[in-house]
């Protein structure tokens, strides 16, 4: 298994978000999906952290697509973490944005994004 550690957001490009907002959804993505492989496997997070915190942002058409790849991250047994909007700005109040997967061994999560493209 390929040991080098990665996550990956995934956003949805069916919402118009301006930069600043997707910059934020991705920030909100990575801190929380991080937290809970913080809460679970402490020295996954650390090693992550010390190997200089490899993510790759990717793109899905809308909501249904990005369901699919949740859904499929939990089945692999990938942390995933779902961010809603708070409906403060640009987008309605619950509006899922993106995911958040890992970090986790980098070929663990390609079996669930590698046919996904860069944002």
């Amino acid at each position: 298994m390929d040991n080098e550690l990665k996550q990956v957001i995934i956003v949805r490009s069916d919402i118009k978000m301006g930069k600043g907002k997707i910059a934020s959804q991705v920030a909100h993505a990575s801190v929380s999906s991080f937290y809970e492989v913080l809460q679970k496997n402490k020295e996954m997070a650390e090693r992550w952290i010390k190997e200089g915190q490899k993510k790759v942002v990717l793109k899905v058409k809308d909501i249904d697509e990005l369901m699919k790849i949740y859904e499929e991250a939990k089945k692999q047994q990938l942390n995933v973490a779902i961010i809603a909007d708070r409906g403060l700005t640009q987008i309605p109040e619950g509006t899922i944005t993106c995911i958040g997967i890992g970090p986790d061994f980098s070929e663990k999560i390609d079996r669930v994004t590698a046919h996904l493209k860069l944002l």
